[in-house]
């Protein structure tokens, strides 16, 4: 059955993290929740690893000396079973659906993902998608992520439309775009770093960031939410603290904005840190799919099964994922290993689909 209520008040948040500090950055989340609600925003999307922060040093110093500031990044990363459970409150609260982009740390262990988590209004966690390929030297610091965690999940927070995403560069990956697309993603979380402030990429971040926006938007048709964070003197003080001088990373950075299917700016972009924190906002109208889908339907006319097949391996890579659906709950159930994804999100192998049918 079609939702019933098409359009909704979304917000990229475009903000700084407190550096290396999980228990004030989840404060931190908890008022922009609250100040979202406020502003009769229903869905909020936060950047890459916002909890506790993306950990720039790695593109700054010497590997052997970034162990000590390794091991207290994983101090300060989320575990999703204990650490988020006044998130889920305010969210609750306020009636607000987030994609919390965390560092997240494996229950029991030191293992990293860069992960996003998915909460519904309900205060419920609906998915962890773990970050299928860290880039360069961020392998240092997190796991690859598997098709288990690929998903996408309906929300009620945005009247049970398909919601899913991708971190930073995984949005170059055209599989893990199309593995979205034949699950009838309709809304797409894109979070990123401030990557605009490295070294060399002072130029050409930001028009990638958009060009990968636009991409995905036109080709899965779906709203894009580009989150970014920005670099503030708090993480750069901490860098210099801890580690030494460095010239490779500098404030500001990070391009937010809020893209239509057919590639309009529904928000305009907010870039570096100079206005500080804000919520990049838009009304979003799913209703709009029916017009853009008469042209192209990358999940119907254009997927053309016959010719182009497609197939996403959904076999959980880590302990804590083979425990099932809702592993991040503790108790965990029996689910499928491997699903063929083909056109119209058919399975085989009894696989159970991320997400709801969302019909438009």
């Amino acid at each position: 059955m079609a939702p019933s209520e098409t359009k909704f008040k979304v917000a990229a948040v475009h903000a700084s993290p407190i550096f290396m500090n999980k228990s004030a950055t989840l404060a931190k989340v908890i008022s922009l929740i609250e100040q979202a609600a406020s502003e009769q925003v229903r869905f909020l999307a936060f950047p890459e690893t916002f909890v506790p922060g993306y950990p720039y040093f790695i593109e700054c110093y010497p590997p052997i000396t970034q162990a000590p500031a390794l091991a207290r990044y994983a101090e300060e990363s989320v575990v999703v079973s204990s650490d988020l459970a006044a998130v889920a409150q305010a969210c609750k609260e306020n009636n607000v659906g987030i994609s919390l982009g965390v560092s997240e740390r494996m229950e029991g262990g030191y293992t990293l993902f860069n992960s996003q988590v998915m909460m519904d209004s309900d205060g419920e966690i609906v998915s962890v998608h773990r970050k299928l390929q860290p880039t360069y030297v961020e392998r240092m610091v997190w796991a690859q992520g598997g098709g288990a965690t690929l998903d996408v999940k309906p929300l009620a927070a945005v009247g049970g439309f398909n919601v899913g995403g991708l971190a930073c560069w995984e949005n170059t990956m055209n599989g893990a775009r199309q593995a979205l697309i034949a699950q009838n993603q309709h809304i797409h979380i894109a979070a990123w770093p401030a990557l605009s402030t490295l070294s060399g990429f002072e130029s050409t971040a930001d028009a990638q960031i958009e060009a990968l926006a636009k991409t995905h938007a036109l080709t899965a048709q779906v709203f894009v939410l580009v989150a970014s964070n920005y670099v503030d003197q708090t993480c750069l003080d901490w860098m210099a603290a801890n580690l030494g001088p460095q010239s490779f990373v500098k404030p500001g950075g990070g391009w937010s904005s809020i893209i239509h299917p057919f590639c309009s700016l529904l928000a305009a972009p907010v870039e570096g840190g100079k206005s500080g924190d804000v919520l990049v906002k838009a009304e979003i109208d799913l209703s709009d799919l029916k017009t853009v889908k008469v042209w192209i339907d990358s999940n119907g006319h254009y997927a053309r099964p016959e010719v182009v097949q497609f197939s996403l391996d959904r076999t959980p890579l880590w302990g804590d994922e083979k425990r099932g659906e809702g592993w991040w709950r503790k108790e965990g159930s029996t689910s499928a290993n491997r699903v063929r994804v083909e056109n119209g999100g058919k399975e085989e192998g009894g696989g159970k689909r991320g997400g709801g049918d969302g019909s438009v």
